[in-house]
């Protein structure tokens, strides 16, 4: 007796393949786009939340424990240290300033592998760390937590209309 054919995965109008197709990789491409700003964005906006608590806080040693804890000088950001090591490779500690893990973090950002991007973005989007995107990547197999916002019916022709 013959198997049946599987029917192809589709997702966002595109047909999930293996190897990647070239749709598959533009459309990754695009979400990742997303997926740093939103992360960038992020970032800037808490090391501006604790520059305004302290002006030469980038010129301070990165210090997990003192970011995190508000009991110590009032930063009161477990966001940062998150944000840094969902995109570091490692953890910084004594000989690091706030100003070095800053350049890293954003240098680790800016060449972070769609798969490692899609795998990390879930796990902080799961934590309220960064916010839901329009849409996820697609061709990879697993994550913690469903980052986008989009549903069927926002690909429908019904969408436009309900949105005009």
């Amino acid at each position: 007796m013959r198997k049946a054919k599987k029917s192809p995965e589709i997702k966002y109008g595109i047909e999930i393949t293996k190897p990647h197709s070239q749709e598959m990789y533009e459309h990754n491409e695009m979400v990742a786009k997303e997926m740093k700003d939103a992360i960038l964005t992020r970032w800037i906006s808490l090391i501006a939340k604790c520059l305004d608590e302290d002006k030469f806080f980038m010129d301070r040693d990165w210090d997990e424990n003192e970011i995190k804890d508000t009991s110590k000088n009032g930063y009161n950001c477990p966001e940062l240290v998150k944000l840094q090591k969902g995109i570091c490779f490692s953890g910084y500690g004594d000989g690091y300033s706030v100003q070095m893990v800053n350049d890293e973090f954003k240098k680790e950002l800016d060449t972070m592998a769609n798969w490692q991007l899609h795998q990390e973005y879930s796990y902080m989007c799961f934590e309220g760390i960064v916010r839901r995107t329009r849409f996820m990547m697609v061709g990879f197999e697993w994550s913690k937590h469903d980052y986008s916002f989009c549903t069927d019916i926002d690909l429908s022709p019904a969408f436009d209309m309900v949105k005009k």
